[in-house]
């Protein structure tokens, strides 16, 4: 391993068993097979097991601060908890230089019935430190970690955030070489938070190499220099940290449109008089396959079949674009171009086709399409949200509409737009 290398995971997998009967009878087999000096083939899957993590492997060098992300039980938890030591591969191998200070668990490390003050030196203990320069960091330690007298009750007594608090304070206390850092840290609340990414800050600048894990992807941008993403216990995706959670975002909005339901009673309805009437719609991408995915910036075509039951004279097709909150963001129609339709004869069919881009933000929207009379206010049929779907966007932004915006700063150094 290379100087600058400080954590090598090399073809890493980890398996778990389902049931609690088969950890109890695959730990007593293994723990037989090893006394008798056999071994289990570690490859191969038992009966009710499964891969937690697979053949995963990936470098950190000093410094850097590494994100990992994915979808709930992808692997992130293990592989941080593989990195600390609590678990041992099953397979591959994993190098490591320096001391960890690791917060994965709330209490991880913690005795129930011992005071904080006598936790700060087991715990400290634990992570590498001793008597002498826990006794020098006491009470920063505490000071930090901000739990007034609560410092002597049994720890047993604490809430979940002075859990975090103690926890994370003699952890980065311990100023170690890594800091490995779970979801643990959403349970403080933000003015604690924002201590916690200033001391990880300082760390960084030090040359601490840290790896977050975190649902909360602005934590990621923010501090990360590169980003792994895991799924089913696999790397998915790996890189820069923007292209990283924009294939992240992309991918669980997919994850979202397969198992989200949408009350259609809730979006569709109609009415007019039934002299024209639209019988077919379906929105297009750019290629003229069907949309199972809208992409935010993407364009679309909204196609939509009319037949006439009478003889129509200058009728007006248009279609509206409406939020899940049934707002209306968008409305246009064939009178707002200045263009009249002509005549149209009884049993003749026409194809309207809406291209339009889809400059919208994250969420269900609905096209409802409609034809109306020549004056505008009585309808020969309006289907009220006829096409529902969600978009899928790259999470630079809030809200309901992309109004492509720039950011620009200007400085006596330097102009910066993005």
């Amino acid at each position: 391993m290379s100087e600058n290398i400080v954590i090598k995971v090399d073809d890493v997998s980890k398996k778990y068993s389902r049931g609690l009967r088969h950890v109890m009878l695959y730990g007593m087999q293994d723990i037989g097979k090893n006394m008798l000096g056999l071994s289990s083939n570690p490859e191969i899957l038992r009966d009710g097991e499964f891969w937690a993590v697979k053949d995963v492997s990936f470098e950190v060098k000093k410094g850097e601060t590494l994100g990992i992300i994915g979808p709930n039980g992808s692997g992130k938890s293990t592989m941080l908890k593989m990195l600390n030591g609590i678990f041992m591969p099953d397979k591959g191998k994993i190098e490591i230089k320096g001391r960890v200070g690791a917060l994965i668990e709330v209490g991880a490390g913690f005795h129930p019935m011992l005071t904080g003050r006598e936790n700060i030196y087991v715990n400290g203990a634990i992570l590498g430190m001793g008597k002498k320069e826990i006794d020098k960091k006491f009470d920063e330690i505490v000071e930090f970690a901000d739990i007034g007298d609560f410092i002597d009750l049994p720890v047993k007594h604490y809430s979940s955030g002075m859990y975090v608090r103690l926890g994370f304070s003699v952890a980065v206390h311990s100023e170690p070489d890594i800091l490995l850092i779970d979801e643990v840290l959403a349970v403080g609340d933000y003015a604690f938070q924002a201590k916690c990414f200033d001391r990880i800050n300082y760390l960084k600048g030090r040359g601490t190499l840290i790896i977050i894990v975190s649902h909360d992807m602005n934590k990621i941008a923010q501090y990360s220099d590169n980003v792994i993403m895991l799924h089913e216990g696999k790397i998915s995706k790996r890189g820069d940290t923007m292209e990283v959670i924009s294939f992240f975002r992309i991918f669980m909005g997919k994850q979202y449109i397969k198992t989200s339901r949408v009350n259609s009673a809730d979006f569709v309805g109609r009415f007019g008089s039934g002299d024209a009437e639209i019988v077919d719609a379906v929105l297009l991408d750019e290629n003229g396959q069907p949309a199972d995915v809208v992409y935010a910036g993407n364009r679309y075509i909204f196609n939509v079949s009319i037949v006439f039951h009478k003889d129509v004279d200058n009728p007006i097709v248009g279609f509206i674009l409406n939020s899940s909150s049934k707002i209306r963001l968008y409305n246009t129609h064939s009178f707002s171009r200045g263009k009249k339709l002509g005549f149209f004869n009884k049993g003749q069919r026409i194809e309207v086709s809406y291209k339009f881009e889809a400059n919208l933000l994250r969420g269900v929207y609905s096209l409802t399409p409609a034809i109306s009379y020549s004056d505008g206010f009585n309808f020969y049929d309006c289907r009220n949200n006829l096409i529902t779907f969600h978009i899928v966007d790259n999470g630079y932004a809030e809200g309901l509409v992309d109004l492509k915006a720039n950011i620009a700063v200007k400085s006596d150094q330097k102009y910066e737009e993005f």
